[in-house]
């Protein structure tokens, strides 16, 4: 501080410390204390001096000031000075008063000092990396010099920090300071970043920035903040006008659907700040960028469909059909909803069925076209209607049709209570201000863009002129009006409708050729020498004509094709209608109004071109040249060759259709070989399955054989398996016993049951016939326990068999390992033999060894072929086992159908028996009542029935009663 004030003092003190002395001395102090406070107040001191001697301070101090930022970084507060003073070196922050002149140097000298600063990108560097301290006397001074340098020569700036490492990044965190001036300084510089910059444009969204900035205006309170909400929606264009990578990004990111709670307005009765309707403003640019005409199509319709889902577009209509909102918020509020339903048939469908609420309701379209034909209205919005209304026909063949059809004699509304679209376009056709003649005619003519349909259909309309006249059509109408001399902009209007009208559609242009007061009109028209201003109707003019050529089917006798330009060589010229063909496109206006869809004009009177007529005059323009120029013949030629393209057409489209058929079968055929491998891989997953499980299975089977080897002896199995085939026999033995005696126990039954046949009276056949029953159950039970018992003793032959091969294999095994001994051994002793001589004495030992092993082995042989032997053996008694098994399941078969029949016979005499009984007792009743005394035999037998079975419940039982 004494410093400072030794400075000021002297300068002060006398003229010979002049300014840059001071300066220069401060920057000594800088440059060469040692002091840390020295240098703070020095730079503290050229803070205070450099606004108002910022050259000298700019010149003298800006290296001394970097090299205290590379320096004394410790220290925040010289670090704080020195941002300071740089920021007031080189930004151009002048009071309002200053003259225009001294303006202009200041913007020089911020240019040259941001040069010099940037000369050595290390500066940059230095920079950003001091924007990664949280002092606030650091980062908030650090992010105004940034921006000022982006402000200076943004190009370059944004190139060495496109290059620096991490320098977008840190620049992004400023986005998150809890401190709201450095949150808000932050997105003025990330404003200068992006602007005119793809690639610093990607990297920033890619880093988050729409999930950041979209807190942040949702946090300040959306359309209702204040101004950081404007900077973030500037932002926000910046980052994606004219980026379809960031405007896909935005799109995928779900960031569409937080626009919405942007439009929610609230009541009019809420107010609308300057602030508001800036911000709205921007907000329905936002919208805007997204769903431009410039943008790529897909990317478009992706917008536009997103949009009509998450509600956002019904949110629009409902601010077009409030009331209360500012004019241009409304102008706007039309130009967006025109760009989100253009060219997308959902979202025209939704705009057709939006009401007014008013009473009754009315269709917004017919409100919107009833201020487009008032002239009362402002210009801007009578634009803005005209540009939603041709949006809302863009591709819409069905809303074509719709229009068309309210001008039809059919749907005319007799009453006259409600106002349809149709009439509302004929009302401002042929009213008396010259732009709602040429809006009307406009609107009408993009009701007619390439669809031919509504081309004929129009040509059905009938105006009523005057009282007591007859109806005239309206292609009439508008003839008349042509040829009356109206101004120049409803004669432009009409011309464009009748050009677009009559363009392929050779039926219109037969109507419009069939009166003959239009042609000698065009011919006139464009023979006459006018002035500049009618240049560009006879351009007009000349385009009709030769449209009437172009697209002339000959119908007409009096003016064929040939005879029409025979008519234009006479009257006019070829070269002559040529040059006045010309006039259009070189018109200054032709080429503004094709750039752009929407018709966006200063005033009234540039109002005179469509954007979708330059379009047919391109198209049209070469072809109407060329058919002038054309002789007879060789529009026979052209004929001929058309006739030969259609043929081929015809051919072509044939040969498509086949292979469109062919296409489907094979897409059917595809599908069919998918589903075949689709069951061909289950069937091989089975199939793996099936085989891993079989595997499984064999695995569990090789374990339990080697376990059962295992726990049973060879001799013991052998014997208990003897033992067993020495028991079968008897076992078959008795089963034939029974089976001789249940065929007994049947012949038993069959001569009973003869016996009851002769003898009715004998009613003890069926406890005989019981008993047989009983004991042919007592029979069949006994057959099936025997043979479940034979069964048994099959399987336990099966396990002693499968234990037995256990035994031969190990037995196999051991052999192969003494014969691979005796082998080594036997090498073992002929390489010792052959390098020590030595132990030749021991080589008696080691023969007799290999006899005695030789001797095991056969023994072991002998002993194996005995076992194989054995093996046979019972695998043939186990044969015969299964096939004796076999018959006599075969014969129990037999016996039970036996069985069966008889069970079947004795029911069928039983009831024969029942039958006879009940005659005899009718009889017996019979005698009784003649008179005839009953034998006692008979009473006799039925009391000794009765006796023998007290529990029977057979008709004999009641005989003996009677």
């Amino acid at each position: 501080m004494n410093f400072l004030r030794g400075v000021m003092g002297g300068q002060s003190a006398g003229p010979q410390h002049t300014e840059a002395e001071t300066i220069q001395k401060l920057c000594d102090r800088v440059a060469s204390s040692t002091l840390l406070d020295d240098r703070r107040n020095a730079v503290r001191a050229l803070k205070s001096l450099s606004k108002k001697y910022r050259l000298e301070v700019g010149i003298q101090a800006m290296e001394h000031l970097i090299h205290v930022l590379q320096t004394d970084r410790s220290d925040s507060e010289i670090i704080g000075y020195a941002l300071d003073t740089l920021y007031n070196i080189i930004s151009n922050d002048e009071e309002e008063e200053v003259e225009e002149n001294s303006t202009r140097q200041s913007e020089d000298l911020g240019s040259q000092f941001t040069e010099i600063f940037i000369k050595q990108q290390e500066n940059v560097t230095l920079l950003l990396s001091l924007l990664e301290e949280f002092d606030f006397h650091v980062r908030w001074p650090g992010v105004k010099l940034l921006t000022s340098l982006l402000k200076q020569l943004g190009p370059q700036v944004q190139q060495i920090i496109l290059v620096s490492p991490m320098g977008v990044s840190r620049l992004m965190d400023l986005l998150a300071d809890s401190r709201e001036v450095i949150r808000n300084d932050g997105v003025l510089l990330l404003q200068a970043l992006t602007r005119s910059n793809g690639a610093i444009q990607k990297i920033v969204a890619f880093e988050n920035a729409f999930e950041r900035l979209l807190d942040i205006i949702s946090e300040e309170g959306n359309s209702d903040g204040g101004i950081v909400v404007e900077d973030c929606l500037i932002l926000l264009q910046n980052l994606l006008k004219n980026n379809n990578s960031n405007q896909n990004f935005f799109k995928e990111g779900s960031y569409i659907q937080r626009m919405k709670p942007w439009f929610e307005v609230g009541d009019e009765n809420s107010g609308w700040s300057a602030q508001k309707v800036t911000n709205l403003h921007l907000m329905l640019q936002l919208v805007r960028v997204l769903v431009s005409p410039t943008n790529p199509p897909g990317a478009t319709s992706s917008c536009q469909k997103a949009m009509f889902q998450c509600g956002l577009l019904q949110q629009l209509c409902t601010i077009l059909m409030a009331t209360g909102v500012p004019a241009d918020i409304l102008t706007e509020t039309i130009n967006t909803v025109s760009e989100v339903i253009r060219g997308y048939q959902v979202n025209q469908d939704y705009f057709a069925s939006v009401n007014a609420p008013s009473n009754p309701p009315r269709p917004a379209i017919v409100v919107l076209l009833m201020s487009m034909v008032n002239e009362r209205q402002p210009f801007v919005l009578r634009c803005a209607v005209l540009y939603c209304f041709q949006c809302f026909l863009y591709k819409n063949q069905k809303g074509q049709g719709e229009i068309v059809s309210t001008l039809l004699p059919s749907t005319i509304d007799a009453t006259g209570n409600s106002v349809s679209a149709g009439q509302l376009l004929c009302g401002g056709l042929f009213s008396t201000d010259s732009l709602s003649n040429w809006c009307a005619a406009v609107a009408l003519a993009h009701a007619l863009q390439e669809n031919a349909t509504q081309k004929e259909q129009l040509l059905r309309v009938q105006l009523a002129t005057s009282i007591g006249n007859p109806p005239v059509s309206l292609l009439q109408q508008c003839t008349n009006i042509l040829s009356q001399g109206s101004k120049i902009q409803t004669r432009v209007g009409l011309l464009m409708l009748l050009c677009t009208w009559l363009s392929s559609c050779p039926i219109a242009v037969t109507h419009f050729l069939h009166n003959s007061a239009n042609v000698p009109f065009l011919t006139a028209q464009i023979a006459e020498n006018l002035g500049e201003e009618e240049q560009l109707v006879q351009g007009l003019c000349a385009l009709l004509l030769g449209i009437s050529i172009y697209f002339n089917d000959n119908s007409l006798e009096s003016y064929k094709k040939e005879k029409l330009k025979q008519l234009i060589e006479k009257r006019i010229g070829k070269e002559n209608f040529i040059e006045k063909l010309g006039f259009i496109s070189k018109h200054e206006l032709y080429s503004r109004a094709s750039q752009k869809p929407q018709p966006n004009f200063p005033s009234p009177e540039y109002m005179i071109f469509d954007h979708e007529f330059t379009k047919l005059v391109k198209e049209l323009e070469g072809v109407i040249t060329k058919a002038i120029y054309k002789s007879s013949e060789e529009d026979k030629k052209e004929e001929e060759v058309k006739k030969t393209l259609e043929q081929h057409d015809n051919i072509v489209t044939h040969y498509k259709n086949m292979i469109r058929e062919q296409d489907l079968q094979l897409e059917e055929l595809k599908q069919q070989v998918s589903t075949l491998k689709c069951q061909n891989e289950q069937l091989q997953t089975a199939v793996t399955q099936q085989v891993s499980q079989i595997q499984q299975h064999k695995d569990q089977y090789n374990l339990l054989k080697i376990q059962l080897g295992k726990d049973n002896q060879h001799q013991g199995s052998y014997s208990e398996g003897a033992q067993m085939n020495g028991v079968q026999p008897e076992e078959i033995g008795r089963l034939r016993e029974e089976i001789e005696e249940l065929k007994n126990n049947q012949e038993l039954l069959q001569s009973k049951l003869t016996e009851k046949d002769s003898v009715i009276e004998n009613l003890k056949s069926s406890q005989t016939s019981g008993t047989n029953e009983q004991s042919s159950a007592i029979v069949s039970a006994r057959d099936s326990e025997q043979v479940a018992e034979l069964k048994q003793e099959l399987a336990t032959l099966k396990s002693q068999l499968n234990s037995q091969s256990v035994e031969i294999t190990k037995l196999q095994t051991e052999k192969q390992e003494l014969l691979q001994k005796t082998e080594v051994f036997a090498k073992s002793v002929e390489v010792q033999g052959e390098t020590q001589t030595v132990i030749a004495t021991k080589t008696t030992d080691v023969e007799g060894r290999l006899s005695a092993l030789l001797q095991e082995t056969k023994e072991l042989k002998n002993e194996i072929k005995a076992l194989s032997e054995e093996r046979t053996a019972i695998k043939e008694q186990l044969d015969s086992s299964n096939s004796t098994i076999a018959i006599l399941q075969t014969e129990k078969d037999k016996l039970e159908l036996e069985i069966t029949d008889s069970k079947k016979e004795q029911d069928d005499l039983l009831v024969l028996l029942a039958d006879q009984d009940q005659k005899i007792l009718s009889l017996k009743n019979k005698l009784k009542d003649l008179g005839h005394p009953v034998e006692e035999e008979d009473e006799l037998e039925s009391g000794d029935q009765e006796d023998e079975d007290d529990e029977s419940e057979d008709p004999g039982k009641d005989l003996d009663h009677i």
